[in-house]
């Protein structure tokens, strides 16, 4: 087989300008292709880089304040036991103060009451007392009896000191009317030495209204004005009775 040195020229010429073709048309754009999407991947793994260095520092950020929020939060818990406790203690305080002021309250309504029914017992046991005596006195009560109590008050009377009588001198100008009560009548020996004895001891006449008053049970009483001397059994009774009442 010959060689055809002019076929051989042109399909060297041929291939070159392929080349040629294929270099301008078909491989600058591929290769222009090639080096965009390098570029974009670049950029997308540059993005993807920058991505993943900001979701770290994000989540970083966010476990830092995760911890921070743990922290504030036990902070929180503590401060509110604290407060819980503080609280409490200052109920319990406040109930213990109520407890001890309705403690005293009571305390002091059953020291009433028993106060109370104890003034009720003693000045019931007083009047019964006062009434027994005075219905055991009064079968006692005689002329007998009240002749020896006329005595007494005569001797009471001289006895009394002057600072009593001072106000019934004064207030005695001559004019005025003693009243003397006894249970029983009384004999003009016993009128008249109980008179004298007045007189005597107040330095003046008085002038006696003489009244008998059963319910003396025995003895006398003068009174003249508002001042009075009794020295009856009665009278007796009554400042025993107020006697056992201050007592009490």
């Amino acid at each position: 087989m010959e060689l055809n040195w002019t076929t051989f020229v042109l399909e060297i010429i041929n291939f070159l300008a392929l080349l040629w073709i294929l270099k301008r048309f078909l491989y600058r754009p591929i290769v222009q292709t090639l080096a965009e999407r390098r570029a974009g991947i670049e950029r997308t793994l540059a993005e993807a880089r920058a991505t993943e260095v900001k979701a770290s520092a994000m989540r970083q950020q966010f476990e830092s304040r995760l911890a921070d929020w743990e922290q504030e939060k036990a902070a929180a818990r503590r401060s509110f036991e604290t407060e819980l406790d503080a609280e409490r203690a200052r109920q319990m305080a406040i109930l213990a103060k109520d407890l001890a002021t309705e403690r005293e309250r009571s305390a002091a309504q059953d020291a009433h009451r028993l106060e109370t029914q104890k003034r009720e017992l003693a000045a019931q046991a007083s009047t019964e007392a006062r009434q027994f005596a005075s219905a055991l006195l009064a079968r006692l009560a005689s002329q007998e009896l009240e002749g020896q109590l006329v005595q007494l008050f005569i001797e009471e009377l001289a006895a009394l000191p002057d600072e009593r009588l001072s106000a019934v001198r004064a207030g005695q100008n001559g004019h005025g009317k003693g009243i003397l009560t006894s249970a029983f009548a009384l004999t003009a020996e016993q009128r008249q030495q109980l008179s004298s004895a007045i007189d005597a001891r107040l330095g003046k006449a008085i002038a006696l209204e003489f009244v008998v008053e059963p319910n003396l049970l025995a003895g006398a009483r003068l009174a003249l004005g508002a001042w009075q001397l009794d020295f009856s059994l009665v009278g007796e009774l009554g400042i025993f009775a107020e006697a056992s009442t201050l007592g009490r």
